[in-house]
């Protein structure tokens, strides 16, 4: 058996807009900024804000409190539907280009049934 564990499988990408549905954050509405397939957690804009305590060093040569964002687990948020800009659950849909041919898989809104463009 190996040690390594697998992605976790996510229709989010970055610089969606989400919907905190449970933790400490509960109702704060943020974009992504970092995703982390491999741990299944992600970083939101303004949401789970902690304080790291910083030793001085070149780069902050005063050092103190410095507030940043921690990652949150990716169960605990969803998407906001860019229509109706409530909390919705992401499909798959398969398109053909009428001019091209070809297939491509697109994201859409389960609530509203419209394609989601990122």
């Amino acid at each position: 058996m190996s040690n390594k564990t697998k992605a976790k499988k996510t229709r989010l990408k970055k610089n969606d807009t989400v919907k905190v549905i449970s933790g400490n954050s509960k109702g704060a509405v943020g974009k992504v900024l970092f995703l982390n397939n491999e741990k299944g957690s992600l970083i939101v804009e303004g949401v789970n804000i902690v304080h790291r305590h910083t030793k001085p060093s070149q780069k902050s040569p005063q050092g103190g409190i410095v507030k940043r964002e921690a990652p949150i687990n990716m169960s605990n948020v969803m998407l906001m539907c860019p229509k109706t800009n409530k909390p919705t659950r992401i499909g798959m849909q398969v398109i053909n280009e009428e001019t091209t041919g070809k297939k491509t898989k697109m994201r859409f809104s389960k609530q509203a049934q419209e394609i989601i463009i990122s």
